[in-house]
């Protein structure tokens, strides 16, 4: 009996066997290469649109209003401007100029050193206007009086009165009527102005 060799009778096993493993290894190919190509794709579209994508700088739009130019005066030939008038050319009797008022009238009250000031002799008793008693009107006038050298008053004003009321003339009728020892400068008499209140003041 002849020797077989074994690798003979296995070899169209073997060559079966390699041949069906090759056609599944190309079939599982065929069937994942597609999901792989997907899966590629996938990614490659994802990052492509991932890259592209610009996000647009934000501009903010400034909607305050432009400056107004301001007014140009145009020069018209229509206006008749006299651009040579002259001070001859005016006529200053249209003008209607009040005239300034005229200083007062009065005596000047002129300041006049002394060592000893006037003192009255007698007491200033003011008549009281009835007038300013029935309205119960009271108040304090000030005199300005000159007192000459032999202490007679020669001029009197009024420095702080009450009008419309006769105090401030009941005060000067009242210090007319009173005499004076005139004041002394270096034991010399001499006339001088001095302010006197006269009070007005109801019982």
């Amino acid at each position: 009996m002849a020797h077989v060799n074994p690798l003979q009778i296995k070899y169209p096993v073997v060559v079966r066997i390699t041949g069906l493993i090759g056609v599944g290894l190309v079939i599982m190919n065929f069937l994942m290469f597609p999901r792989f190509l997907n899966t590629m794709e996938f990614e490659q579209v994802n990052r492509v649109i991932i890259e592209n994508i610009d996000i647009p700088q934000t501009q903010q739009i400034d909607n305050t209003p432009p400056p107004v130019r301001p007014s140009i005066p145009v020069p018209s030939d229509d206006e008749d401007i006299a651009d040579d008038l002259t001070l001859d050319e005016l006529d200053f009797d249209d003008f209607n100029l009040d005239a300034p008022p005229p200083p007062p009238s009065g005596p000047r009250v002129v300041f006049i050193p002394y060592d000893d000031p006037p003192v009255a002799i007698t007491p200033i008793r003011p008549v009281y206007p009835e007038i300013a008693q029935e309205a119960g009107i009271e108040g304090v006038v000030i005199v300005q009086a000159f007192i000459d050298a032999k202490g007679r008053v020669k001029e009197t004003l009024i420095l702080k009165g009450v009008p419309n009321t006769g105090l401030d003339e009941a005060a000067m009728e009242a210090i007319r009527k009173t005499r004076f020892r005139p004041a002394k400068q270096r034991e010399r008499p001499v006339g001088v102005w001095i302010s006197i209140p006269v009070n007005f003041k109801l019982k």
